[in-house]
């Protein structure tokens, strides 16, 4: 049987059902890959951005988690703090980061049976309706470890609380690469997000295979709240909300990529006009270097013509002082006796 249960995607319904412990529980456990007995939602910590920026939601989770003691190996309860953070558009990520150094400075966070003042060990989860790079895996974990001056790994002390204070674990979620993907516990629980099966005519609803979780009572009772979510009248109308603020958004991001993309344009078409006139330039400095080359031949020349006329005229007053006459002198150097006749003034 085909559900049509309520998009998660839209923060009402992420909220909706978060609230909810036992889905808490079950997608926290699913993250974590560990066993989650308790989730305190933190009051007052459901945020959204003002509407006029981009949508980012957070939730503060305390959460109890049981686990095996690595020196006793019996099982513990301890208490970490989830730090979960989702938006569906492409954030900078300094908005994570103002984010985290917020929690690392609230004092709600340091543990009360500490007198040296340590805090909760923190995992920061992030939901992302965005690829992240070239990362193909939905999921990824990045996970702090200790380790020696030559790079080996410190088994020993590796959750002491002076380092958990100091540093956190995170765990990615790429919602686009889900696609389908059901090969393990994890992407079982996430699929209920998995933005590939939304209806064609209703991008609020998604169509989930009922059969397919038939065998798991926590989630069967995921996808019964989304599909209360799906029939609440308020719920659509919160849906209906966010989707105008999208538009907005997508209508403003466009405007921009057009007023960007005319700009480029323009940016083109003037570099290509400062190529030309470069061009222009390089072929007139050319032409005045030609032109240069050519006074400096003509100067050569009129040099040339110059020693030519001073040997001449030596050579005719030389003549003239050794007693012949201008007639004489024109026909022996070929010249009229008229010049000959000037350079002997």
């Amino acid at each position: 049987m085909i559900l049509h249960v309520a998009n998660p995607i839209y923060d009402s319904v992420f909220k909706y059902i978060m609230a909810d412990e036992r889905i808490s529980k079950t997608i926290l456990s699913a993250l974590l890959k560990k066993e989650v007995v308790k989730v305190e939602m933190r009051p007052h910590e459901y945020v959204n951005t003002t509407r006029d920026t981009l949508s980012m939601f957070r939730i503060d989770f305390a959460a109890t988690v049981r686990e095996k003691d690595t020196e006793s190996n019996e099982l513990k309860d301890r208490v970490i703090l989830i730090e979960l953070q989702k938006t569906w558009l492409d954030t900078e990520t300094l908005r994570f980061r103002q984010y985290l150094g917020a929690q690392y400075s609230n004092k709600l966070n340091i543990r009360s049976d500490s007198p040296k003042g340590f805090a909760y060990p923190m995992v920061a989860v992030y939901l992302l309706g965005h690829r992240v790079g070239d990362i193909k895996e939905p999921v990824v974990y990045v996970n702090h470890d200790v380790y020696d001056y030559n790079g080996k790994v410190v088994k020993d002390g590796k959750e002491e609380p002076f380092v958990e204070s100091l540093t956190h674990n995170s765990i990615i979620v790429q919602i686009p690469r889900l696609k389908g993907r059901v090969n393990n516990r994890l992407e079982k629980v996430l699929s209920v997000f998995d933005q590939s099966r939304k209806d064609a005519e209703d991008k609020q609803v998604l169509n989930i295979d009922e059969n397919k979780y038939e065998d798991d009572a926590d989630m069967m009772y995921m996808l019964h709240r989304l599909t209360a979510a799906a029939a609440d009248s308020e719920m659509r109308q919160d849906m209906n909300v966010e989707d105008e603020y999208y538009k907005a958004i997508e209508d403003r991001d466009t405007a921009i990529m057009k007023r960007e993309k005319e700009l480029k344009q323009k940016d083109e078409q003037l570099q290509q006009k400062d190529e030309q006139l470069q061009q222009k330039s390089e072929q007139l400095q050319q032409k005045s270097e030609q032109l240069q080359q050519r006074d400096e031949q003509l100067q050569q020349r009129d040099e040339q013509l110059q020693q030519k006329s001073e040997q001449l005229k030596n050579v005719v007053k030389l003549l003239y002082s050794n007693g012949m006459d201008t007639l004489q002198i024109a026909k022996t150097t070929g010249i009229s006796n008229d010049e000959v006749t000037a350079m002997l003034e």
